[in-house]
């Protein structure tokens, strides 16, 4: 079977429940932002040497499959799974634990020191452009909330394993 169906060659592309939208739509935008987070988390597990750190990373991936397809069906009956109350309280608990690990720490740090922070700290900009993506979609139709607070959550949680895994703490100086 090929990969190509010529179906897209005019700009348009299929949703979950088989409607056609434009490729720039608001909706395929915010999917295709949650892909593309998805396939950066992929790329900084793999310099993650921390396996609980490696297997949050994983798990947020899988759930984010979950909130890219409930933004890929237009039609409300047609969505399968949902982002739970539970999948928010994981994220929190984990946010808890790293940044009590770090003594709370405030200010601004220049990102990326390493490469495992520096990663991370790609995902969460991309988690921030989903986020906001998913905010102009709810604009234009009903979405459960949920799903923002899951994004906005899951970037707070993005940077505290970024904080954690920093080779150092580059504070940001601001000077005139």
């Amino acid at each position: 079977m090929s990969i190509y169906t010529k179906t897209g060659d005019k700009g348009t592309t299929s949703l979950f429940d088989n409607k056609r939208v434009s490729k720039d739509d608001i909706r395929v935008e915010s999917y295709g932002t949650v892909d593309e987070l998805v396939s950066f988390l992929g790329l900084a597990k793999n310099y993650v040497d921390d396996e609980k750190i490696f297997n949050i990373i994983q798990t947020v991936q899988n759930k984010l499959f979950t909130l890219a397809s409930i933004l890929a069906t237009e039609d409300e009956k047609n969505i399968k799974y949902r982002i739970v109350e539970e999948d928010i309280e994981y994220l929190e608990k984990h946010i808890d634990e790293y940044m009590r690990k770090l003594g709370n720490p405030t200010g601004f740090i220049i990102p990326g020191s390493g490469k495992k922070s520096g990663y991370l700290h790609v995902c969460r900009t991309i988690c921030r452009r989903a986020e906001r993506r998913i905010i102009t979609l709810s604009k234009e139709t009903e979405l459960d909330s949920l799903i923002i607070k899951y994004i906005n959550r899951l970037s707070d949680l993005i940077y505290a394993l970024a904080r954690f895994l920093e080779n150092e703490e580059v504070k940001v100086e601001y000077r005139a």
